[in-house]
């Protein structure tokens, strides 16, 4: 489940206090607190995309472990599986 950014809405309408809340990627938008019952509104957020050299993160070894396959150029149009469960070689065309 995705977590969402909401802040308060002051009486006055200016954001108040933020918090992050876990809700189905299909539930809509709330708009009072779950708890207190005060006004709040969802924030769009830019998504967190890990990039850059963090090789252990992404390793074989832990992109098998989660349940992915990773495909390696091996020429000739064809790929070679370096993790995962899938067939031993995929074809490019």
């Amino acid at each position: 489940m995705p977590t969402y950014r909401y802040v308060h809405v002051n009486a006055d309408g200016t954001d108040g206090d933020a918090f992050e809340l876990f809700q189905r990627i299909t539930a809509d938008a709330l708009t009072k607190h779950p708890e207190t019952g005060l006004a709040i509104r969802r924030v769009p957020v830019t998504p967190q995309v890990q990039t850059g050299s963090d090789t252990q993160r992404l390793s074989n070894k832990n992109l098998n472990r989660l349940g992915f396959t990773k495909y390696e150029r091996a020429g000739n149009g064809t790929y070679e599986k370096k993790a995962g469960d899938g067939p031993r070689t995929i074809s490019g065309d």
